[in-house]
């Protein structure tokens, strides 16, 4: 098989002088190792090629996929990126493929992830379900490297590895039911034991749940909460094509947010995981979106950036043309306190670990709908006092960090599981002075 840095400049070749092209691959292996019941039922690995080309001829712009590598498969994408291309209307807002620059290649893989096996794996899992003795187990543990190449007719050209692993499971009994998550570039970071026992502690402090009343209580919300917070805060908000169409709350400079709150896009510090570029070639930096409370920046792709009289961020991604630019490698900086510091200090609330079937009502005002799962529990006089059946919240994001709600940011900065997948957050437990809970489970 060809690398990925080989196959985007043959694309390219083969495009010619017939229109601008941009071409991204993606070549890696995929492994999953899935149990259910405490028992691993399910070993599978793939080989995969990721192919896309966009051209764009006399304005008229087309992008396609494939999933083959080979010269009479690359032909046929490029015939049919043309063929497509030339049945488009003229797009006015054709930003054009990003100018050749002098970008070194990266290389966030892990030789530990790379070289996994699925002995490997099982033995995470083992310790995984031998960590809650009494209760069943279910989840996964599975392994992704890749390596990336991107080459446009302008000449530029770069190219990436990376890899991640993810333990992510639950213990359950007939009436309860605890997650734990851990991802990392490096399988061999991995501790199955470790977060077996978080999961089994939540299932075992989750038996005899009671219905609480709805209403406004302070919470204590764990990493994979927080993480989907950011995320559809990043996701509706700090996204310019968002922006440009008011749907936005950004207000850039603004003070919109706690002073404890300071979010930041890391696509290549401490951890990376995935690719040092976009789907159109921008770099991947460092960059504070929210900083000190204060709306910092938007994120963009080169067709929002001009659109804005701004310069690409490199957050381009197969589908920024009708959802906007996104930012995935988000951090929220973590505090100095532990958990059970935040947890200690309320008299009244909820602790909850994660959400499910979050949904966006209102992306101006990021009024978000959804439930907790997994691991909710009634806090009183700081501490830990049984478990809450699962409740329905309707809160806005926007106003869960604003200024004066944001009571406590703990020190357990990782990354966190959250609704749009695993390894898009890195983020910290966090304690708010009011979270709107609207009913229970069903309703």
């Amino acid at each position: 098989m060809n690398s990925a840095s080989d196959t985007v400049q043959r694309l390219v070749e083969l495009v010619g002088d017939r229109a601008q092209a941009e071409a991204s691959v993606q070549t890696g292996r995929t492994e999953l190792t899935r149990f259910a019941n405490s028992f691993i039922h399910q070993n599978v690995g793939e080989d995969y090629v990721n192919v896309r080309l966009r051209v764009a001829s006399e304005g008229r712009v087309a992008a396609v996929t494939g999933n083959h590598a080979s010269e009479e498969a690359l032909a046929q994408l490029v015939d049919d990126a043309l063929t497509v291309a030339a049945t488009q209307p003229v797009d006015p807002d054709w930003p054009g493929v990003a100018p050749s620059q002098d970008l070194s290649a990266t290389d966030f893989s892990d030789p530990s992830t790379v070289s996994a096996t699925p002995g490997q794996r099982g033995e995470i899992v083992s310790d995984f379900v031998g960590a809650g003795s009494g209760y069943l187990a279910a989840g996964y543990c599975d392994t992704d490297w890749f390596d990336d190449g991107f080459a446009n007719s302008a000449g530029l050209r770069v190219s990436s590895r990376g890899s991640r692993a993810t333990i992510d499971g639950i213990h359950q009994s007939d009436e309860s039911a605890g997650m734990g998550h851990q991802t990392s570039a490096a399988l061999a970071d991995l501790n199955g034991a470790v977060i077996g026992s978080l999961a089994a502690d939540r299932a075992r402090q989750g038996l005899d749940a009671f219905d609480l009343k709805p209403g406004e209580y302070e919470v204590v919300l764990g990493p994979e909460a927080v993480a989907t917070t950011a995320f559809f805060l990043g996701f509706y908000g700090l996204n310019g094509k968002a922006h440009e169409e008011g749907r936005s709350f950004a207000e850039l400079g603004a003070t919109q947010f706690d002073e404890q709150i300071t979010l930041t896009d890391d696509p290549q510090g401490e951890g990376a995981l995935a690719t040092a570029f976009d789907v159109e070639g921008t770099q991947k930096v460092h960059r504070h979106l929210i900083k000190g409370g204060v709306t910092e920046m938007l994120v963009h792709d080169r067709r929002s950036a001009a659109k804005a009289g701004e310069k690409s961020t490199g957050h381009g991604w197969s589908n920024s043309a009708s959802f906007g630019p996104v930012a995935t490698h988000l951090v929220v900086n973590p505090g100095s306190d532990s958990v059970d510091d935040l947890i200690a200090a309320v008299d009244r609330g909820i602790y909850v670990a994660s959400f499910n079937y979050c949904r966006i009502l209102d992306p101006k005002t990021q009024v978000v709908t959804g439930l907790t799962r997994n691991g909710t529990f009634m806090i009183e006089n700081g501490a830990i006092t049984g478990a809450v059946t699962n409740l329905r919240f309707t809160q806005s994001f926007l106003k869960a960090w604003e200024s004066g709600n944001v009571l406590g940011v703990a020190d357990d900065l990782r990354y966190a599981d959250c609704e749009f997948g695993a390894g898009f957050v890195r983020s910290p437990s966090m304690r708010l002075a009011s979270w709107k809970f609207t009913g229970g489970a069903s309703g």
